[in-house]
């Protein structure tokens, strides 16, 4: 990344190294074409590269100041240098078309300015044609290819420069044909001429201007927002965009989003999914990102998911969570977790409290039973070795083996191990099962499976069963 920052950078400033030189040199042959023509079109020209002289060294200048890095005072960058001078360069372009028309109308009306055409200004003009052909196509390749509002600018000047100068050429051609063929009203020709590039310029500054302008008050560009909503809306994990700004600063872009997500999704979730909105965005236009995540209950959001977003409003750790429907009323039944050093009322108040807030999320009935639990903290360790467990390990795993005739949905069990934890019995063990089975029916097995097994083995304090598919064995 650093490598293509300074690559940018050395390409930006060696174009804007290249315009200073070649305004230099047209300036200096617009000059000489002044004082041997005295053409109002030729003058224009050279007023014309004089501030392209002058707004060539804003731009370096701008360049050089925009592509620092970010620092205390400016966090954002310095991007706006760009977009400054891109805006100085136009008022320098809006004042040139004004004095030319002034002097166009002057000499139309008023005072009559002899010109003196030939065929050296003509040659001298198709080499300055030459060189603002060269330099604008340079810029704008640069321009585009670093999204540079400043040396946008300075191409434009230049752009203008090539239309202005055939205009003057065209103009200087029409006088001297009017002085050969005794056409004295083709005299004229070079002050419509001035007036022509006059126009050139108040259009294409225009139009500059006010993307600048844009730029430096922070209007978001056209229909980029736009683009961006629609982009991110359709992202999975997204309910709904509520807002999207863009601004700009120099070429770079900043964007803020601010995007409705499941109340339900974890921290871990929000942060994947505001990393692939940044990604997206990225995508669509160079830019540093801010994503702001609301929660949002989802439409038509189930009645579970709703009693899990409280719970976790809460603070709260909950599982088992189960409902039944009877005689009008709704009975829920779950576990909530809780520090295994708290005191019961404390723990009670919580279990309530969570109780009052489902109640209040149906009109209907609804009868609540929590079960308190410690929350698991403290990591155990075996009373006794391994190996002395070995022997009740097999008889678990053999007797888990005889029971696939009474269940068809299980295949096989293995990898029982048994262990002596703070002087209970503790067994876990993998069990595979028919793939196509909905986990519900699975969980229903497991449990049946566990309560036979503590039934066989009452010295078993607690049996815990991994589910697997049969393919996987």
């Amino acid at each position: 990344m650093a490598i293509l920052q300074n690559l940018e950078v050395r390409e930006k400033k060696h174009a804007a190294l290249l315009s200073v030189g070649s305004a230099v040199v047209l300036l200096s042959l617009k000059t000489f074409l002044v004082v041997r023509t005295g053409s109002l079109g030729v003058l224009s020209e050279a007023l014309h590269s004089g501030l392209d002289f002058l707004a060539a060294i804003i731009t370096y200048l701008s360049v050089r100041m925009s592509d620092q890095p970010a620092d205390e005072g400016h966090p954002y960058g310095h991007g706006k240098f760009e977009n400054f001078s891109a805006f100085v360069e136009t008022a320098l372009l809006l004042i040139t078309a004004v004095f030319i028309i002034y002097e166009g109308i002057d000499r139309l009306f008023f005072h009559h300015v002899h010109i003196q055409p030939s065929v050296t200004a003509v040659l001298i003009l198709l080499v300055a044609l030459s060189i603002d052909i060269t330099r604008a196509k340079a810029l704008g390749h640069v321009a585009r290819k670093y999204h540079s509002e400043a040396i946008e600018a300075d191409a434009l000047h230049f752009s203008t420069d090539v239309w202005s100068t055939i205009v003057v050429i065209t103009g200087i051609g029409l006088v001297w044909a009017g002085e050969m063929w005794n056409l004295p009203w083709l005299v004229y020709a070079d002050a419509i001429a001035g007036l022509a590039v006059a126009g050139v310029i108040l259009w294409v500054g225009s139009r500059l201007g006010r993307r600048t302008l844009d730029a430096l008050v922070d209007a978001a560009p056209e229909g980029l927002r736009q683009e961006i909503a629609r982009a991110v809306a359709r992202m999975e994990g997204v309910l709904d965009v509520d807002r999207v700004r863009v601004r700009r600063s120099g070429n770079r872009h900043f964007v803020d989003a601010t995007v409705s997500v499941a109340r339900t999704t974890s921290l871990e979730q929000v942060h994947a999914l505001s990393d692939a909105i940044e990604k997206r965005i990225g995508e669509i236009v160079p830019s540093d990102v801010m994503v702001h995540a609301e929660p949002r209950a989802p439409q038509g959001e189930h009645l579970f998911e709703s009693i899990r977003a409280l719970a976790q409003r809460l603070g709260l750790a909950i599982h088992d969570l189960t409902a039944l429907q009877q005689s009008g009323k709704l009975f829920i039944e779950l576990h909530l977790e809780v520090d295994e050093n708290l005191p019961l009322r404390e723990a009670h108040r919580q279990a309530t409290k969570l109780e009052e807030g489902i109640r209040a999320l149906r009109d209907a009935p609804t009868e609540v039973n929590i079960h308190i639990e410690p929350l698991g903290t403290h990591i155990a360790t075996p009373d006794a070795g391994l190996g002395e467990m070995k022997q009740l390990a097999g008889a678990v795993e053999e007797f888990l083996n005889s029971l696939p005739s009474e269940y068809d949905e299980l295949v096989n069990c293995h990898d029982a191990r048994v262990r002596q934890v703070e002087h209970r019995i503790l067994v876990s063990c993998h069990c595979a099962m028919r793939s196509d089975l909905p986990i519900n029916k699975i969980h229903d097995v497991t449990a049946a499976l566990v309560d036979r097994v503590k039934e066989h083995f009452p010295q078993i304090h607690r049996v815990t069963i991994h589910p697997e598919p049969v393919e996987e064995r």
